[in-house]
């Protein structure tokens, strides 16, 4: 379901830096990307209907969007930075800092960037950090069209992609059922692990939006009786309720797979993803040895 932004209201971005900085603090002081956002939605305790809001057509959330420029902004304001792998942590004044920082900080940062950006244009350089483009976002553009084409795929090519998805992950069986009546599992996949091996009921969601609850616990009802291991594969995402219900107490856990973990995998087993390495050379030159010559 595809809820309008005009009915739900949303904070804005600079609503949720202080709320990142004490997601990060209630994380260790780091945290990936998940876990940030995971923690924010816990802590601010937004609704299912918030986090169903899609940014225009989707397939990321309003709310995903406006925290990865969050994250954009305390990285400019010198409050996080992020590793090469994608693990936000909070620097000095960061750890430091007090919630009537921010504001004073975010529109130093917006001035600098403004005077950069002015200064670029005069020089007729391009200055993509003054122009305050997101590291995120422009990595984020290969995964949208990447997930906009498994949007367009048949429901059934979509099963038989996670199955191969599965074999390639080090299944030694993965067989699509997707059977009317079958309580919505479409597969079943056996995972060996050393010496034991076990099976592992999967659902796969072709989904715009954000998948809640009360699907977990329907794919877990189905399971009921057959198994104790489930994998629920999208290509949206999924409402901190229904990252909680994945492993409540007194349930059998289930792993959790959304859009960008799913395009994660598929870039890192080569399926329908091809990855080419650039070099990038930073040529500079000295005025003063000419000069001197």
């Amino acid at each position: 379901m595809v809820i309008a932004m005009s009915v739900v209201e949303l904070p804005r971005y600079d609503d949720l830096l202080w709320p990142i900085v004490e997601a990060l603090r209630e994380l260790g002081g780091s945290g990936s990307i998940e876990e940030m956002v995971e923690k924010v939605l816990q802590m601010r305790d937004f609704t299912e209907e918030q986090q169903a809001v899609l940014h225009k057509n989707g397939p990321g959330t309003e709310i995903e969007y406006r925290l990865a420029w969050g994250r954009t902004y305390l990285k400019g304001m010198g409050l996080a930075d992020n590793s090469t792998r994608g693990v936000w942590s909070l620097t000095e004044e960061g750890i430091s800092a007090v919630e009537s920082d921010i504001e004073p900080l975010r529109q130093k940062y917006i001035a600098e960037t403004r005077a950069r950006r002015q200064a670029a244009r005069r020089t007729g350089t391009s200055h993509s950090a003054a122009a305050g483009q997101d590291d995120e976002m422009l990595d984020g553009t290969w995964q949208e069209k990447l997930l906009d084409c498994l949007m367009a795929m048949e429901p059934s090519a979509f099963e038989r992609l996670s199955q191969r998805l599965l074999r390639e992950a080090g299944f030694v069986s993965a067989t699509v059922t997707g059977r009317s009546g079958d309580g919505g599992i479409d597969g079943l996949g056996v995972y060996r692990m050393s010496l034991v091996s076990f099976p592992v009921f999967f659902q796969c969601k072709r989904y715009v939006g954000s998948v809640r609850a009360s699907a977990v616990r329907d794919f877990r009802g189905a399971m009921q009786g057959r198994g104790d291991k489930g994998l629920l594969i999208t290509t949206g995402t999924f409402t901190a309720d229904a990252k909680a219900e994945a492993t409540r107490d007194g349930a059998p856990p289930l792993d959790l797979i959304d859009g960008t973990r799913l395009c994660e995998l598929l870039k890192q087993y080569g399926i329908g993803v091809r990855v080419r390495e650039r070099i990038v050379e930073d040529v500079e030159i000295d005025d003063d040895y000419f000069s001197d010559v």
